[in-house]
């Protein structure tokens, strides 16, 4: 039974990641897209922050997967926490100029072109 349980760990991991990503987007990726989509100028802008995206994780050379994007934005998440940013509560307002929620909005961007499959 060794070969039973060899994926196991990259099973969980990918399930983890997809549910990190599902969460983002209910949260914020829902009414950020939308706004995005009623909001020429606001897409642009996602648009250039999920070009950073992907250039911070080398997606010219490899494939996105929802593993790199749920990782990315926790990082994201994480670094802005230590430097004192607060998540809004409620509504967003998407025209404030929050660059972690842009940022974040990118990833749910990104993870909307992954294959299901991962």
């Amino acid at each position: 039974m060794p070969g039973l349980f060899s994926n196991a760990a990259a099973r969980a991991a990918l399930r983890s990641a997809h549910a990190s990503l599902a969460d983002l987007t209910a949260v914020i990726g829902v009414s950020g897209l939308a706004a995005a989509h009623a909001a020429p100028g606001l897409m642009s802008v996602i648009d250039q922050h999920a070009a950073g995206v992907r250039d911070s994780l080398e997606a010219d050379t490899r494939p996105l997967t929802p593993i790199l994007l749920a990782a990315y934005a926790e990082g994201v998440r994480d670094a802005a926490y230590q430097h004192g940013w607060i998540a809004p509560e409620g509504e967003i307002d998407w025209s404030q100029n929050d660059w972690v929620l842009r940022r974040l909005l990118a990833v749910c961007l990104l993870a909307g072109t992954i294959p299901a499959a991962g």
